[in-house]
């Protein structure tokens, strides 16, 4: 068992957006996490913003176009270019948010999956299921390779 601070950064560390699951729990493997409990922890901080980003980015937009003619002007050019070009992410739904958020890939995941279920105005329910099952196995896909390097190369360092 790792001590608790550690455990804390760990989470932390995947909450963070462009960090996330993907790239704290390779980080936790190789500083000698157990791989479950690294899996987990990176799991659990990666979706650890994505319930408040979902329930505030429509109030928050919305307030700040009410205050602002700039963020106004922002978010109508945002909604109307986003959505001119949006007839596949409309037509997949949620399965393209799950693909989104899955790609281990920069510039997606949880925190993009949050912005893009907002614009596209995916359901809360529906946009929650589809970036833990994304953000699931953006994890697994990089932990995976993880795994077998540190096993091929003697074990943990």
């Amino acid at each position: 068992m790792v001590d608790s601070l550690a455990a804390f950064s760990i989470v932390m560390l995947g909450a963070l957006p462009f960090f996330e699951a993907r790239y704290a729990i390779p980080l936790a493997i190789l500083q000698g996490f157990p791989p479950t409990e690294a899996f987990l922890l990176g799991v659990a901080g990666n979706l650890l913003p994505v319930i408040p980003l979902l329930l505030f980015l429509e109030p928050v937009s919305s307030s700040l176009s009410a205050r602002s003619g700039i963020c106004d002007r922002f978010f109508t050019w945002l909604f109307a270019r986003t959505r001119r070009k949006s007839e596949r992410f409309e037509q997949w739904g949620s399965l393209a948010l799950f693909l989104f958020v899955a790609a281990p890939l920069p510039a997606t995941g949880a925190w993009s999956g949050c912005a893009a279920a907002f614009v596209f105005g995916i359901r809360f329910r529906h946009a929650l299921l589809a970036i833990s099952a994304g953000t699931i196995t953006a994890a697994l896909i990089t932990t995976l390779p993880v795994l077998g390097i540190t096993a091929f190369l003697g074990g943990m360092p």
